[in-house]
């Protein structure tokens, strides 16, 4: 019966700390995907107050500020969770999230509001009916977790344990922040650093082709009936009206709505640009009311730069004309304007404004307003600068940076606080059997036992 007894506690604890880490590492990827990506996040939270009719009721400093918060918020519960720091507090906290969570994504299931529930950015996109069972499964485990937090084995003792609370969140929000300024440090969007945008526009042979199917509506002795082409009936019938409806999306490219138009002419000039030979400048600004024009002058500058070497230079912008005039009078700025769509311009660059370089439709490089390059009429042409060069850093090396940078301090802590607790109770254990060095005393600091807060 005790056997018995030990195997169902032993597969209990077992199936909670899985549960555990599923949940765990779930927030720390969801949370640090939304934290090197705040704009991106801050986007999506548009989107749904768009869909419950409150689009611009919110400033856009709050929905920033939000999504910085909820990127600190999933990573910190992730770190928690991982490490068993605050069992029962995290656990509750977690149930409470999941819940909320799942209430959230039911709702965009039925009701469809958005495509995209935006969980983890734009590294790995889920469908509404993807997200609810990712989220229905979630729930399971935190009811679990929550259910024995006891039987998470702990890897940080309750005395040390403040120190990953303070790192993690001041490490979400320093992250955050530095992207802010610069762009996100992973890109996972099509038109990262090394994209060939020509590429990217392409369907493959032999690709799923959209599906549509046409309904006809037709009366006939005053009945009205709808058919298809296949059931389509004699001519007795009277043609009344007909519609199309898209049953398959089939293969949509990875750049399926990047164009370019001239503002004054009309002319379509998104082949000529990215076909073109040599470098091109795109200064991208969705919306030149809202562009922080604090760089100006470098902005001109580069034009300068560019026309002396001759190298094509567009401002990209969803802006009306009477936008564009203004910013030309704030500004000084000489050159051309290009009309492309608002979201293909957010999805380009995180940053308002932002500058792309391209070589025969590769995109180069990628700047923020903060991290022009500063080029002049006379620095070296384009391809004799490290400006001018395809310089990509590797994903997995990426990665590794990022696992040193967050990862590694916290498994040094654990690694340490594990060593000095597992030294005490060894201690502890030797001065209770009475095989000491001989001394009667006893170390206070031995005695005292390792906290559990539960």
């Amino acid at each position: 019966m005790t056997k018995r007894l030990m195997n169902k506690e032993t597969i209990k604890d077992i199936g909670v700390n899985v549960c555990r880490f599923v949940v765990a590492l779930t927030f720390v990827f969801s949370g640090y995907v939304k934290a090197v990506d705040p704009i991106g996040t801050q986007y999506k939270l548009n989107d749904y107050l768009a869909a419950v009719n409150l689009e611009g009721a919110v400033p856009d400093y709050l929905t920033l500020s939000a999504s910085v918060l909820l990127a600190a918020v999933e990573l910190s519960l992730g770190i928690l969770l991982l490490f068993a720091i605050r069992r029962r507090l995290v656990s509750k906290l977690i149930l409470a999230f999941m819940t909320v969570m799942t209430a959230i994504t039911v709702w965009i299931a039925i009701a469809d509001p958005v495509k995209d529930c935006g969980c983890f950015g734009d590294a790995l996109k889920l469908t509404n009916g993807e997200t609810l069972l990712k989220n229905i499964v979630l729930l399971a485990a935190s009811i679990i977790v929550c259910k024995w937090p006891c039987a998470m084995v702990r890897f940080i003792g309750k005395a040390n344990q403040w120190i990953a609370i303070n790192y993690t969140i001041l490490y979400s929000i320093a992250t955050s922040t530095y992207c802010l300024y610069a762009l996100p440090v992973f890109d996972f969007r099509p038109y990262h650093i090394g994209a060939d945008i020509r590429k990217g526009m392409e369907i493959p042979p032999g690709a799923e082709q959209p599906q549509f199917e046409t309904t006809f509506i037709l009366k006939k002795n005053g009945q009205t009936k709808e058919f298809t082409l296949e059931n389509y009936p004699d001519s007795t019938w009277t043609f009344v009206d007909s519609k199309t409806v898209q049953t398959s999306e089939g293969y949509v490219p990875p750049i399926h709505d990047f164009s370019m138009e001239d503002m004054t002419t009309g002319d379509d000039m998104t082949d000529d640009v990215i076909s073109s030979k040599g470098y091109t400048f795109l200064l991208v600004s969705p919306h030149l009311e809202n562009a922080n024009d604090s760089y100006f002058g470098n902005m001109n500058q580069l034009y300068d730069y560019a026309k002396a070497h001759k190298y094509r230079f567009y401002c990209l912008t969803a802006s009306n004309a009477k936008a564009i005039d203004r910013w030309r009078d704030m500004t000084g700025a000489e050159y051309p304007f290009l009309f492309t769509d608002e979201t293909t311009l957010k999805t380009i660059v995180r940053s308002n404004p932002g500058l792309l370089l391209l070589k025969e439709g590769v995109v180069i490089g990628k700047w923020s307003h903060n991290q022009l390059p500063q080029l002049d009429d006379e620095s070296a042409p384009l391809d004799k600068l490290p400006e001018g060069k395809l310089s990509v850093t590797s994903l997995g090396k990426k990665i590794c940076l990022s696992l040193l940078w967050f990862f590694l301090p916290l498994f040094i802590l654990s690694l340490a606080d594990r060593t000095w607790a597992w030294t005490r109770r060894f201690r502890k254990q030797k001065s209770a059997t009475g095989q000491t060095d001989g001394s009667d005393s006893t170390d206070k600091d031995n005695n005292t036992p390792v906290a559990d807060e539960g």
